[in-house]
C-alpha cells in the first residue's frame, strides 16, 4: 500500500552495521579491516552516484536570460520548457529541492512507475511542479493544497499544461484530515499513486498527514513520498502503525 522511508530504512541498517564493526575492531581481526575498507569503497561509490545525480537535477533548472514583469523560475522536465512562478511570501509556494528530485524520479522511472492514464493525487502541491510533470507524463493529475495557495497552483498548472497534456489537471483544496469524507468520498476516490514533496517540516503535523495518506489510499495505491529524514527522529513506519 505504501512506498516510503526507504531511505530511513537504509540507514538504519547502516548504522547498525558500523556498531557491530566497532566492537569486533578490538580484536584487529584481518577481516574486519577488510569489511571495513570494502564498505568504504562502497560509501565512496554511492556518494559518487549521489553527486552525478544532483548535477544532472540542477542541469535540468534555469532563470530567464532577461528580465520579466512577472519572476519566474525554469525547468526542464519530460522534455518540455516548465516556467513556474513563485511567491516569496509563502513557504507553500515555492519549488523546494524534495520537488525536483520527485520529478527527477517520475521521469527516469517510467518503466517501474508509469503514470500513464493512471488516476494521481498530489499533496500540499505548493507551485505545482510535480503535478505538472507528473500530467506531461500522462496522468491524471488532482493538484491538491491550502486555499490560499490554490491561485498561483492553478496559475502554473495552466500555464504549463494547456494543450500539452493527455489529461486536464484538476486543482482542488485540500486541508489535511478536515472534510475528508466530504471533499474526496472513499466510493469514487481510486487513486493510483499519491504524490508528495517537503510537505511536512515537524512532527505535530505526521497525524494528520497519515490521516489524510490512509483515507486516499486503496489496497493498491502506491505513496511516492519525498523529503529529507533524520535519523534521530522517530521512524515514519511506527508513526504509520500507530496512526492505524
Amino acid at each position: 500500500m505504501i512506498l516510503f522511508n526507504l531511505l530511513e530504512t537504509q540507514l538504519t541498517h547502516i548504522y547498525s552495521f558500523q556498531e557491530m564493526i566497532k566492537k569486533a575492531s578490538i580484536y584487529s581481526h584481518p577481516l574486519v579491516h577488510r569489511l571495513m575498507d570494502l564498505k568504504a569503497q562502497k560509501e565512496n561509490r554511492e556518494a559518487d552516484d549521489d553527486r552525478k545525480v544532483v548535477a544532472e537535477i540542477m542541469q535540468r533548472c534555469f532563470v530567464p536570460a532577461f528580465v520579466t514583469a512577472i519572476s519566474w523560475e525554469g525547468f526542464h522536465f519530460v522534455g518540455h520548457e516548465i516556467r513556474i512562478t513563485e511567491a516569496m511570501d509563502c513557504y507553500g509556494a515555492i519549488v523546494w529541492p524534495s520537488a525536483l528530485v520527485l520529478c527527477y524520479f517520475l521521469e527516469t522511472n517510467v518503466k517501474q512507475y508509469n503514470m500513464v492514464d493512471k488516476n494521481v493525487i498530489e499533496i500540499g502541491a505548493g507551485t505545482g511542479l510535480v503535478s505538472i510533470v507528473a500530467s506531461l507524463l500522462g496522468a491524471h493529475v488532482t493538484a491538491t493544497d491550502l486555499p490560499e495557495l490554490l491561485g498561483n497552483l492553478q496559475y502554473n498548472i495552466s500555464q504549463n499544461t494547456k494543450m500539452k497534456c493527455k489529461h486536464l489537471p484538476q486543482v482542488k483544496e485540500l486541508s489535511w484530515g478536515v472534510a475528508l469524507d466530504k471533499n474526496f468520498p472513499k466510493a469514487s476516490s481510486n487513486f493510483d499513486y499519491v504524490l508528495a514533496a517537503d510537505v511536512v517540516y515537524a512532527h505535530p503535523f505526521l497525524e494528520e498527514l497519515l490521516i489524510t495518506f490512509d483515507h486516499l489510499c486503496k489496497e493498491t495505491t502506491v505513496i511516492l513520498w519525498v523529503m529529507k529524514f533524520s535519523r534521530y527522529r522517530r521512524p515514519l513506519t511506527d508513526l504509520y502503525s500507530a496512526s492505524a
